[in-house]
């Protein structure tokens, strides 16, 4: 007794708990073994770090349970971690493995990870005060520090203790240690991620023991990796239990993936490349409980992180020329990298596709997001050639099979062609080329696979899902900026010829029409939808897309076909209400289309809308004659010339009623295109018809008429043209007439088709000689009308002016008249400047480019934020291009009456107070006379001569 209570007062608090332990037990008792090595004299503990191994297996019964008892009410770290260090070195080895739960890890390691998350708080907290000169911090930290290794050192010891004694391990039987690892490992993680902000630029001072703490729990990670290796569950046992800790486990990792992203590229990559693994080895029981959302955008924001790595050194390495050098060696480790990310999405996604559905957007943008870095993006980053095609040998390759996985997947499909889908500027490429390549693998899918994607569908009350047609063509839409460039991309290989460089929007073009070749014919329907709405588009660069489309599919498909499609549009021009930009490109795809029609299914057309009759002229007038055989050409130029010519005659005859200028001006284009098309087809008669027409309308015009009528000025704009067709056969006086009345016209506001009329006619005089006898009229009017037109600033006109004025001086017999027309030295240096193709202005492709990338903000974010039923709204409605002269209704006479009514009470009432001023009744006579000349107007009615 006197040694037990020496050793107790020798001992300190560590020893004088367990021997108490052992004095009580005495006390009441309990009968020691006579076997037992631990003399009645005090032992240290730390003697019992050199007991023999049998003597350890012998005591486990009795030794460990007061070990435990003295780790659960210990409050002193040192004295945890020796307790701690005692029971894994000298007694977990001949505990038995089926319940160390029970006996061990339940019981000590929640108390171990408490300890541990105090160490770490005052580790923090104190960390804030470290200085060089406070060596008292400076020691209590890297005593902490030291204390944290050797934990976690006891831990790793459990760890390797759990494989080397099992060949397979029941999760279950040792569930508490996984757990308890992991909240650890993440825990020191962080600390040491955070270092150089916790420590306040005293990092040194401790940066070797930080080292330290880091390789032990990289080394326990490692080692709990191997361990979970060996874990096995049962598909066939629903484990509930189970199932959930593995669980956990997964997502524990993964958060420890978010952490070391940054620290270690080869340890982060190994942590997923273990989450890959267990997830798929266990899959068949984890599959509905795993968080697949989570897991998914963690390697999508990893992939992120390290593909714009990836794109910052290859922008440092511009500067530099070497390829040996340590950012070129980082570059193809990040590239590796970004590679391997790229092969575990698509081994993960591919084996839990059918739980992804809340992934498809996040998937969507990550696709978004790397092509808007790369070429050909307006917003890529710059980076050489070389490095272009590195990244996309190696990493864009391995991601491309992605598309194809989720191709089926409706989820995918809704979120693609989502009709409310808004993307920024720079991620609008992305979308077209992904639609694009959804249409590639499309070519050679079944037709539900094509139904998928090419039908529209109502996905919820909240969002519908568009056609990938039509999607197609409002995603291209979205590309102004690259239009314009315009950006390029990679060719089609072609047998025989080298692989070039297209534009995107021959890329489109040839990867639309080939989608078109494989389309399913029961999904016609939906293409031609999409073909016909996307012709109808108010965008040009659209419409002409779909004019190209609807082209190939005329040459691919049947004649029939082919007239089937003509016949619509012919249907379709004439049941527009009047003059719009939907006329306008209907016309243009009608006159498109003609010429791939056979001959027989053209003797068809005509037959059907027969040109000798007026009311088909609106349709003629798109066509070109060129386009038919020569025998039929000839044919229908004279009946629409016959038809054209006495239609005109007829008009003149009349009272040129204004409701019937309308079908003038069409009669009139349907000549001009005669003429254009078919002008050798006619005979002279024919000829000398149309010009008379011409010759009596253009005597009819005059200047008031112009400015007063629009459908006076489309009409002029037609005569002008029509009238340089047969210049050379002009009555001089005529000529002298229209040159004068363009001098006085141009004085005025005039629509800009009118002024590039007036050039059109203006470049048709450079084949006329004019007689002496009128030069003095004729000359000094045409110089006044070529220079004002010149001083033009309108971009367009300015461009028209000079290539006419260049076409009458390179023909025109009158050479003293050209430098007339150069009437300032700005219009001499500007036809010189575009005689000698120079003064363009000077812009660096850099430049270029962002100035594009601002005015395609600055154009398309407004009508992004314009709503689909607006778009569809204003879409039916028609752009009108010239006024239409619009009657007043009754109701419009009634209230202007009552007005001038109510006016004269008023005048009556003042006659009434006092005596009239002396001018009241000379304007009241006024007032009389304009009376007198409406009710003539009244009597004249609506048959007046506007002409007249």
């Amino acid at each position: 007794m006197v040694l037990v209570r020496k050793a107790c007062r020798d001992g300190g608090s560590f020893r004088s708990w367990f021997w108490r332990e052992c004095f009580e037990a005495l006390v009441l008792g309990e009968s020691m073994s006579q076997e037992r090595a631990v003399p009645e004299s005090a032992v240290p503990l730390e003697e019992i770090s050199s007991w023999p191994e049998e003597l350890c297996r012998r005591e486990l019964p009795s030794v460990l349970p007061r070990l435990l008892s003295m780790y659960q009410h210990s409050d002193n770290w040192i004295e945890h971690i020796q307790i701690l260090k005692i029971i894994v070195e000298m007694f977990l080895p001949h505990m038995n493995h089926l319940t160390l739960e029970q006996t061990f890890f339940s019981q000590v390691l929640p108390k171990t990870v408490r300890l541990f998350d105090d160490m770490m708080y005052e580790l923090t907290s104190q960390a804030r005060e470290l200085s060089s000169q406070n060596l008292e911090i400076q020691s209590t930290l890297r005593n902490i520090l030291q204390t944290m290794v050797q934990l976690l050192g006891a831990l790793t010891g459990c760890v390797q203790h759990v494989c080397a004694t099992q060949e397979s391990v029941i999760l279950e039987n040792i569930h508490s240690l996984p757990s308890s690892v992991l909240h650890v490992i993440k825990s020191t993680f962080v600390h040491c991620k955070n270092s150089e902000s916790v420590y306040s630029g005293h990092l040194h001072l401790v940066a070797d023991l930080l080292q330290a703490l880091f390789k032990e729990a990289y080394s326990l990670q490692k080692q709990l990796m191997e361990l979970l290796d060996m874990v096995c569950m049962n598909p066939l046992i629903d484990e509930h239990d189970d199932i959930l800790n593995m669980v956990v486990v997964i997502h524990s990792l993964l958060d420890i993936c978010s952490v070391i992203s940054s620290m270690d590229h080869a340890f982060h990559a190994n942590t997923w490349k273990f989450i890959i693994k267990q997830s798929l080895k266990h899959q068949s029981v984890i599959k509905s409980q795993l968080k697949h959302k989570d897991i998914i955008t963690s390697l999508c924001e990893d992939i992120l992180f390290s593909f714009h790595s990836c794109l910052q050194l290859a922008e440092q390495m511009i500067q530099s020329d070497a390829q040996d050098n340590a950012d070129y060696r980082l570059f193809q480790k990040t590239l590796k990298l970004c590679r391997f990310f790229a092969n575990s999405l698509l081994h993960y996604t591919k084996e839990f596709l059918p739980f992804l559905s809340d992934s498809c957007c996040t998937l969507h943008q990550l696709y978004l997001q790397i092509y808007s870095k790369f070429p050909p993006s307006l917003y890529a980053a710059g980076i050489s050639k070389a490095q272009q095609e590195e990244i996309a040998s190696t990493f864009l390759v391995t991601l491309s099979p992605l598309i194809s996985q989720l191709l089926t997947f409706q989820p995918f499909v809704d979120v693609v062609l989502d009709s409310k889908l808004e993307l920024p500027c720079e991620l609008q490429l992305p979308q077209c080329l992904l639609l694009v390549v959804i249409m590639d693998e499309l070519s050679s899918r079944p037709e539900d696979v094509q139904a998928l994607w090419c039908t529209e569908s109502q996905v919820s009350k909240a969002t519908a899902r568009v056609s990938l047609l039509k999607a197609i063509f409002s995603s291209f839409e979205q590309c102004s900026g690259e239009l314009s460039l315009p950006v390029h991309l990679q060719g089609v290989k072609s047998k025989g010829q080298a692989e070039v460089a297209v534009t995107l929007y021959q890329h489109v073009c040839i990867h639309l029409c080939t989608f078109i070749a494989s389309l399913h014919p029961s999904l016609f329907p939906e293409l031609d939808t999409a073909l016909l709405n996307a012709v109808l588009s108010a965008n040009m660069i659209t419409s002409l897309l779909a004019m190209d489309a609807w082209c190939f599919l005329a040459r691919y498909g049947t004649a029939e076909l082919c007239a089937h499609h003509v016949t619509i549009m012919a249907h379709l021009i004439k049941s527009c209400p009047g003059e719009c930009y939907q006329l306008t490109n209907l016309s243009i795809l009608l006159r498109r289309l003609f010429f791939f029609m056979a001959p027989p299914q053209q003797v068809e057309f005509i037959q059907k809308f027969p040109p000798k009759e007026t009311e088909n002229l609106l349709l003629w007038q798109y066509i070109s004659f060129q386009a038919l055989p020569a025998e039929l050409r000839k044919q229908t130029a004279l009946e629409v010339t016959r038809a054209g010519t006495a239609w005109c005659m007829k008009w003149l005859g009349s009272n040129h009623t204004l409701e019937e200028l309308e079908s003038l001006n069409t009669v009139l284009s349907a000549l001009l295109a005669v003429c254009n098309s078919s002008g050798e087809a006619l005979d002279l008669g024919q000829q000398t018809a149309i010009k008379e027409v011409g010759s009596q309308l253009s005597i009819l015009l005059n200047v008031k008429l112009v400015i007063d009528q629009p459908y006076v000025q489309q009409t002029l704009s037609l005569l002008l043209p029509l009238l340089g067709f047969f210049i050379q056969t002009l009555d001089p006086q005529l000529v002298s007439q229209v040159i004068t009345l363009q001098t006085s016209l141009l004085k005025l506001e005039l629509p800009d088709h009118v002024r590039l009329a007036f050039l059109d006619f203006l470049s048709s005089l450079g084949k006329l000689f004019i007689p002496q006898t009128i030069q003095d009229r004729i000359l000094p009017s045409l110089s006044s009308v070529f220079a004002s037109l010149l001083a033009d600033r309108n971009w367009l006109l300015e461009q028209h002016s000079l290539e006419a004025f260049t076409q009458f001086a390179e023909g025109t017999t009158h050479e003293e008249i050209v430098p007339q027309c150069l009437s300032s030295e700005e219009t001499k240096k500007k036809v010189v400047s575009f005689l000698e193709k120079t003064g363009f202005v000077d812009e660096t492709t850099a430049a270029r480019l962002e100035r594009i990338k601002q005015e395609k903000g600055t154009f398309w974010e407004p009508f992004a934020k314009v709503t689909q039923e607006e778009t569809k709204m204003s879409s039916l409605q028609p752009c009108v291009k010239r006024a239409r002269h619009e009657l007043p209704s009754e109701d419009e006479y009634r209230s202007t009456l009552k007005a001038a009514t109510e006016a004269l009470e008023a005048i009556e009432l003042l006659l009434q107070k006092s005596p009239p001023p002396d001018w009241l009744l000379m304007e009241m006579e006024t007032l009389q006379e304009r009376i007198d000349k409406l009710k003539r107007q009244n009597c004249s009615g609506r048959k007046q001569n506007p002409f007249s």
